[in-house]
């Protein structure tokens, strides 16, 4: 079976650095942080009192009112980026077959605000009081399913949860969904609104976050030696995955094609990563195999780059593995180190990241980099964005559970 060439025609982002792609794709450029004291809830007692939030959102803006008030904010998000990826790709769904046209959505953990909220009501109020919306604004797939409700899209649809890998896997079962035939078009990609008080302090507690208080904007330090946690973000990104015949049927703008998915797992600990990459090396391996591409025709990588001793220290050692002598020859960078980790929509962020690198012949700098790590010697970009004429890309996401997953894009050619 000859598998279908997929494209990517439209991109939406809501991000702690803008609230559409131009804003955030300048804000990368120039090294800008979204990392700030938190405003959503009193930290007071709070081990971590900051993060990366989305800031000035008006959910109103972009869904009618009434719908707004009964979705989460990860709803809410997703949605915002929904609709500015369908515009921004031209298409009209009304002319489109609908059950050609699906959503598969990331979130690692779905209406935690919504939960919060309700459990205290339950708490303070008593059962009879709890809203009887707290089911459909809590669960995951709520933000897959108000996109298809949005643009009445009847074809494939559901959540995906894999912690940090989450949008990836979202984004390469949309790919293999087009691949096979069983849609034209997918939105796809990853929304998170975790910053609430309840994971600041779980994730505070398990040692996965930076402390640094009192520098918020110098936190989020990916491949640094004096790295310590990463910062907790929020936001979403969408894409819009089309057959290729079907983009070029209504001549649709092509930012990128998308070629090929690789996923394993570490099979060793539910948050640390096998000491030996071996498991990201899997599925970095298995991305090129899929793609038909040999390790050295890779010019850039999006690293997963979460800013914590392990991640970036084994991640490295992968992408060695991967890529041997090669391997410090290819810049890498860390969109994390800006807008901290979006957690099940981080991935999604990374790939509007790593498409317009290919775009606009440049990767956005991996800030606060300043005392260089002997386990970390890779070329990671430091500090200043960099021109860079990119062929084939790589996207990494490694996630909580032993979750790896790798996508590789090119540049479109006919």
């Amino acid at each position: 079976m000859t598998k279908s060439r997929v494209v990517i025609t439209g991109l939406g982002v809501i991000t702690p650095v803008g609230h559409d792609v131009d804003t955030y794709w300048n804000a990368l450029l120039s090294g800008t942080s979204g990392a700030a004291p938190i405003t959503k809830f009193d930290t007071a007692g709070q081990s971590v009192t900051f993060g990366a939030e989305v800031k000035g959102f008006n959910p109103d803006l972009h869904i009618d009112p009434k719908e707004s008030k009964r979705m989460d904010p990860f709803a809410q998000y997703a949605v915002a980026a929904a609709k500015q990826a369908v515009r921004d790709s031209g298409i009209d769904f009304s002319k489109c077959d609908r059950f050609r046209c699906g959503s598969i959505i990331a979130s690692g953990i779905g209406g935690i605000t919504e939960l919060q909220d309700q459990h205290r009501r339950f708490m303070e109020k008593g059962p009879g009081r709890t809203s009887p919306f707290f089911v459909p604004k809590m669960m995951l797939n709520a933000a897959s399913g108000q996109i298809a409700i949005t643009f009445k899209l009847g074809g494939p649809n559901w959540g995906v949860a894999s912690a940090c890998a989450s949008a990836n896997h979202a984004m390469g079962t949309s790919l293999r969904t087009i691949q096979y035939g069983d849609a034209d078009v997918m939105l796809t990609g990853g929304s998170e609104a975790a910053l609430t008080y309840l994971s600041i302090s779980g994730f505070a507690n398990m040692g996965a976050l930076s402390s640094r208080n009192d520098a918020p904007t110098k936190a989020s330090r990916p491949f640094d030696k004096n790295r310590d946690g990463f910062v907790l973000g929020e936001g979403a990104a969408i894409l819009v995955f089309e057959k290729l015949e079907h983009a070029k049927a209504r001549d649709a703008k092509i930012y990128a094609e998308v070629l090929g998915i690789g996923n394993s797992d570490d099979a060793y600990h539910i948050t640390a990563p096998d000491p030996d990459g071996e498991g990201g090396a899997y599925a970095m391996r298995q991305a090129l195999k899929d793609s038909g591409l040999r390790p050295e025709q890779v010019s850039y990588i999006n690293a997963h780059g979460t800013s914590t001793p392990l991640n970036d220290k084994i991640e490295t050692a992968a992408i060695k593995r991967t890529f041997g002598d090669a391997a410090r020859k290819i810049p890498i960078n860390s969109t994390k180190s800006m807008i901290g980790h979006l957690l099940g929509a981080a991935a999604g962020v990374e790939m509007v990241a790593t498409v317009l690198s290919i775009r606009d012949k440049v990767v956005h700098p991996t800030i606060n980099y300043e005392t260089p790590d002997p386990e970390c010697d890779l070329d990671c970009v430091p500090n200043v964005k960099r021109p860079l004429e990119i062929e084939y890309a790589m996207s990494n996401s490694l996630g909580f559970g032993g979750h790896n997953s790798t996508i590789v894009v090119g540049r479109f050619r006919e």
